[in-house]
């Protein structure tokens, strides 16, 4: 597949192009979710929270570690929020946008926004600079997941809502299309997970503007390139929220943290 993919536009119902589409690659690209005012008052709420999380002194949010880091000035910032959406009225109202709900079935029956699942909605907050801790992420799928909670391979969608503009030199998201359709080998065995950040032959760049919403499947090889741009040219911003099917597994405050994040220092 070329670099280069179409476009839609996100509204109540899903078309037939975009549901084959997405069903043959793993991933489709919406433009202009939501507006740039919008954008705007996301990224405010996420700094209310993260004043609030850098105050307390907040390790971790039902069972998930939260990752801190060093914005551009040396100050202290949270570069990856879990369950944001459970802590600001701007961010669990966004989810109550209509048009989320079009995109349930590409999961199937008994598909949900996992608001109180897995890690919630996941704000990450990438700045290429001298101190920062979170610049890219080595391949991986999220179907790993299933695998270490001991459960069958559920589908499960990662929705992005993207709040800065990339241009190739900002790295960020790569996917391998066509990988959701995999067998668990190659799920387990295909990259080192989290330890390999090498360009791939057949990987797509996920190039999006700000206020642009993708969806991607989770068994999907994908990962985070960094960028090759340093300083504030190398902010970026992303949600992510997932859709899941299968057995309802909320997580409160008293979730333990699961064996796989204990190893979260490796991802960068």
């Amino acid at each position: 597949m070329a670099t280069s993919y179409p476009t839609f536009t996100l509204s109540d119902q899903l078309t037939s192009r975009q549901l084959d589409f997405f069903n043959t690659h793993g991933f489709i690209h919406f433009k202009n979710f939501i507006e740039p005012e919008t954008v705007s008052a996301i990224i405010e709420a996420a700094k209310q929270v993260e004043q609030k999380w850098l105050l307390q002194d907040i390790k971790k949010i039902n069972g998930v570690p939260i990752k801190y880091g060093k914005d551009l000035d040396g100050s202290s910032i949270v570069q990856r929020f879990a369950f944001i959406n459970q802590h600001h009225q701007t961010l669990s109202g966004l989810l109550l946008d209509p048009r989320f709900n079009a995109l349930l079935q590409l999961a199937g029956d008994g598909a949900r926004l996992g608001t109180e699942e897995k890690d919630g909605m996941v704000f990450n907050h990438y700045i290429n600079g001298p101190e920062s801790k979170f610049s890219k992420m080595g391949w991986h799928t999220d179907g790993l997941r299933d695998i270490f909670y001991g459960t069958k391979l559920n589908p499960m969608l990662n929705v992005g809502i993207h709040l800065s503009t990339l241009q190739p030199e900002n790295g960020g998201l790569k996917i391998i299309p066509g990988t959701h359709k995999q067998s668990i080998y190659q799920m387990l065995f295909r990259k080192k997970y989290f330890l390999d950040n090498k360009p791939d032959a057949q990987e797509v760049s996920i190039l999006p503007q700000a206020g642009d919403l993708t969806i991607h499947d989770g068994r999907l090889w994908h990962r985070v390139a960094e960028s090759s741009v340093r300083g504030e040219a190398s902010r970026r911003r992303v949600i992510y929220v997932p859709i899941i099917a299968g057995k309802y597994a909320p997580k409160n405050e008293n979730s333990p943290t699961v064996f796989y994040q204990r190893f979260a220092g490796i991802v960068k």
